[in-house]
């Protein structure tokens, strides 16, 4: 998304040159990370206790970062665990204003250079960024996504380690793959297309919810010859760290990414409003997206470029029961979608709709699994949810519906029968361990069909339980 072509009839000299230490990224066969199982007594796990002991009771320095200079600014920030407030996992600072505006003058000075080094090159940075992950820092990234982002090992090792590390093989594959698309010679001249990066920086900006979408959101425009301003999570300042530090080990220059947590709406202003922003790369909530947008727009006379912007705003997954499906598929596979990592992802589910035949078997199946269940830590705007239900004529709390913030941020996984199918309940996205469900006739799934895609304004993710195709 964030690569430009643009035609030539030849290559430059410093655009034909290559690394003698390139991987000959074409050729090699890449492939999906191992997901480790971390089994009693493994080397692994093993790995990953000595690095979580490790973290026990510290505080992590981490400070801006532009160029190669640790800068500080005055407005100290920390970021706590979720689940034990008193441990406050990283001490970091907000970048102001100028320090932004600074950052992106270093971009834009480093951009040219940068977007002349071969890809070859710059894939080689991601692929030694990836071995990195996978080996000697993977304790490392677990460790921190666990505690400072509340992650069991499982959800850590799935998003910190293999999809991070997949990311950047696959894309660094990809792009040099990319390069071999060329347009045919005719007689007398030939043609040659070179992807180029943007014109000027590209601003990324990640969420608490996966170490690896930091890492994506920012490592891989800089793979496509593109200068980064990026702004990770609070909450996930320490992975991000990490994953920040891995790159720069691995052969990244200074000043391609700089590392810039700092208030969403400072950030925000100070990047829309700087003539250089060639792009936004984005995961968060729909508000502060449609922010971004409207202050593009506002500025689009003042920019160097049209600026591009992908965005990925959340969801509210649905999973839509017909009377034919099978039951012990919908009961496993809806309390994994809803509960799992606390309900925090945009494709987890978050309403369900069920025929009123198979609903008293599916609700049984439900609490019995409900009853196992653990409680994880989660909390901020789901408390109003919870409450909401307790006092609402449509909504009834079928299990769970408790919270207690005095230690961490722990939300009981909650199941929520509604009456009302429009309910605010099935239509905004909740980012928590809250199911909703709406029992239907039925005989009147076409209908329900039509009602989940009309009811909520997100589209990411849903799924169908049938056996009747």
């Amino acid at each position: 998304d964030l690569g430009r072509p643009s035609a030539s009839r030849s290559p430059t000299a410093s655009q034909k040159r290559g690394s003698e230490n390139t991987f000959p990224c074409a050729a090699v066969e890449v492939k999906n990370e191992p997901v480790l199982g971390f089994t009693p007594g493994s080397a692994e796990r093993n790995e990953l206790q000595k690095a979580l002991d490790g973290l026990k009771g510290k505080t992590e320095e981490i400070p801006c970062v532009v160029g190669d200079e640790h800068v500080w600014t005055e407005d100290v920030r920390y970021q706590l665990s979720p689940f034990n407030h008193s441990h406050k996992v990283a001490k970091f600072c907000y970048a102001d204003e100028a320090l932004i505006n600074r950052a992106i003058m270093a971009s834009v000075a480093a951009r040219k250079e940068w977007d002349l080094t071969p890809v070859q090159d710059r894939a080689q940075v991601l692929f030694k960024a990836a071995d990195l992950l996978s080996g000697p820092k993977r304790a490392e990234v677990l460790a921190k996504t666990m505690i400072g982002q509340g992650k069991t090992v499982v959800q850590a090792e799935i998003d910190a380690a293999a999809e991070l590390i997949d990311f950047f093989r696959f894309n660094a594959k990809h792009a040099v793959e990319l390069e071999d698309q060329q347009p045919l010679d005719a007689d007398g001249s030939t043609n040659t297309m070179l992807y180029r990066g943007l014109e000027g920086f590209v601003a990324a900006v990640s969420p608490f919810n996966f170490t690896a979408i930091g890492g994506n959101l920012a490592g891989t425009p800089a793979l496509m010859g593109n200068v980064v301003l990026w702004k990770p999570s609070d909450a996930a300042v320490s992975a991000s760290y990490v994953v920040y530090r891995a790159l720069r080990a691995s052969g990244l220059p200074p000043n391609v990414i700089q590392f810039l947590p700092a208030d969403g709406p400072v950030f925000g202003d100070a990047v829309t409003a700087s003539e250089h922003l060639a792009g936004v790369n984005f995961t968060g909530s729909f508000p502060t997206f449609k922010r971004l947008w409207k202050q593009v727009a506002q500025n689009v006379d003042s920019y160097r470029t049209f600026p591009r912007l992908a965005g990925e705003c959340g969801g509210k997954n649905f999973h839509f029961v017909h009377k034919s499906a099978h039951v012990e598929s919908v009961v496993k596979g809806t309390v994994r979608s809803a509960f799992e990592y606390g309900g925090q992802k945009c494709s987890a589910c978050s309403r369900m709709y069920v025929p009123d035949s198979l609903w008293p078997l599916i609700r049984d199946q439900l609490l019995d699994i409900h009853r196992q269940l653990k409680v994880g830590d989660s909390f901020a705007r789901i408390k109003k949810w919870l409450d909401r239900a307790k006092t609402s004529s449509t909504l009834k709390v079928v299990a769970g519906g408790n919270y207690d913030d005095s230690k961490g941020y722990f939300v009981e996984p909650t199941i929520i029968e509604t009456t009302d199918p429009r309910d605010a309940i099935m239509s905004e996205e909740i980012f928590g361990p809250v199911l909703a469900v709406y029992v239907y006739p039925e005989n009147d799934y076409k209908e329900v069909l039509q009602l989940i895609d009309s009811t909520s304004p997100f589209a990411l993710t849903g799924a169908v339980f049938a056996l009747d195709k």
